[in-house]
C-alpha cells in the first residue's frame, strides 16, 4: 500500500483524498440527516447554486498551479453581474451583447494584472488586492441599489430547465418530479472539462507545472516562463468574466453586495481540491470535488439547524484546516519514503 501511494504522483494522490473525503460526507449526510440529501435534485441544486463559483476557482487553480493567486476574482464576478444586470435592464442590451460584455471585463482584468504580474514582476498578492478593490468601487459607480431584471429573454434563458434521464424523485403527492439543471451548470461542467483535458494532455499545460515547481528549472527547459504567468492571469481574468455572467444567470439580479467572498472560497475549494500554494500540484477535477465538498458541509450545517454565518465560517475554517494538515502528512511521509 505504502508502494502505491509513493508511486502516485503529488496530484493524483491529493486528488484521491479530496474525491474519497467528499464521498464519506455526502453518504454520511444521506445517513444522518435523512431524505432530502437522498435526493438527486439536491445534488444538482448544489451545482446550480455553485456553477459561477466551480468556475472561478477553475481559473484560480490555474493561477496557483503557476504557483501565483488572484483575489481580484470575487470582485470582477459582482462587477460583471451588475454590469449585465444594467445594460440588460435599462440599456436595452441582449443577452449576447452582456455576455460579450462580462467576457471583455474579466479579459480586462486579466491582460491589466497578467502584465503586471509577469512582466513587470509585481507580487500577485499586492496586484490583485489592488484590482479587487477597484472592482469592488467600480460595481457601485455602474449601480449602487440592488434590483432584480425583467428582461423576458434573459428571465427565460434563466429559468431553461435540462431535465437529467432516468434522474429524479416522487414528491408527498406521489408525482414524479425529474431531476434537472439549468444552463449555468452545463457551462461550469464544459470549463472543467476543457481545463482538465489542457492542464492533463498538452504541452501548454506541462508548461504551467513545470513554472509552477520551479520556475528556474523551467526556464533552463526553454519554457517562456513570464509569457506562462501571464496567460494564467489573462484565463483567470476570462474565466472571472464567465463566471461573473453565470453567476447573474443564477441570481438573476445587480447588487454590489454580490459575490461577497468569493475570491476566498474559490482558494478554499482549490486547496481542498488538492492544489498546493507553493505551485506545481493541482487538478482541476479536484477543484470541482472541492467546491462540492465546500457547498456540502454548508448544506449539512444549516440541515443540522445551525445556519448563523460563524457556524459556516467556523466549519469551513475547519475543513481547511482538515485538508491542509492531510496534505502535509501525506506529502512528508511520502518524501520519508
Amino acid at each position: 500500500m505504502k508502494s502505491k501511494i509513493k508511486n502516485m504522483s503529488d496530484t493524483n494522490l491529493l486528488l484521491s483524498i479530496t474525491i474519497i473525503v467528499f464521498f464519506i460526507m455526502y453518504i454520511g449526510a444521506i445517513i444522518i440527516l435523512g431524505e432530502g440529501f437522498r435526493k438527486p435534485q439536491t445534488f444538482f441544486n448544489i451545482l446550480k447554486e455553485n456553477a459561477g463559483l466551480i468556475i472561478t476557482a477553475c481559473g484560480m487553480s490555474l493561477v496557483m498551479i503557476t504557483g501565483g493567486i488572484d483575489i481580484s476574482v470575487g470582485g470582477v464576478v459582482a462587477l460583471v453581474s451588475m454590469s449585465c444586470a444594467v445594460v440588460l435592464e435599462y440599456k436595452g442590451w441582449n443577452i449576447f451583447m452582456s455576455l460579450i460584455l462580462a467576457l471583455a471585463i474579466g479579459l480586462a482584468f486579466g491582460l491589466v494584472q497578467g502584465y503586471l504580474v509577469a512582466y513587470l514582476e509585481i507580487q500577485p498578492f499586492i496586484v490583485t488586492l489592488a484590482g479587487m478593490f477597484f472592482a469592488r468601487g467600480m460595481t457601485t459607480i455602474v449601480n449602487k441599489e440592488p434590483f432584480n431584471v425583467t428582461n423576458e429573454a434573459f428571465v427565460a434563458l434563466k429559468d431553461t430547465r435540462i431535465y437529467v434521464p432516468g434522474m429524479g424523485a416522487v414528491n408527498n403527492k406521489g408525482i414524479y418530479i425529474p431531476a434537472y439543471v439549468n444552463i449555468g451548470v452545463i457551462v461550469a461542467l464544459l470549463v472543467v472539462i476543457v481545463l482538465f483535458v489542457v492542464l492533463r494532455w498538452t504541452k501548454v499545460g506541462r508548461h504551467y507545472y513545470a513554472v509552477g515547481g520551479n520556475r528556474q528549472s523551467a526556464l533552463m527547459l526553454g519554457i517562456n516562463v513570464k509569457r506562462t504567468i501571464f496567460s494564467s492571469h489573462v484565463i483567470c481574468g476570462l474565466l472571472a468574466g464567465l463566471a461573473g455572467f453565470v453567476y447573474f444567470l443564477n441570481i438573476g439580479s445587480g447588487s454590489p453586495t454580490h459575490a461577497s467572498g468569493m475570491e476566498m472560497n474559490a482558494i478554499a475549494s482549490s486547496i481542498i481540491g488538492g492544489t498546493m500554494l507553493t505551485g506545481g500540484v493541482g487538478n482541476i477535477i479536484g477543484t470541482l470535488f472541492g467546491v462540492l465538498s465546500l457547498s456540502t458541509i454548508q448544506n449539512i450545517v444549516a440541515s443540522a439547524g445551525l445556519g448563523e454565518a460563524w457556524w459556516t465560517g467556523i466549519t469551513i475554517a475547519g475543513m481547511l484546516c482538515l485538508f491542509l494538515v492531510i496534505q502535509s502528512i501525506i506529502m512528508a511521509n511520502k518524501k520519508k519514503g
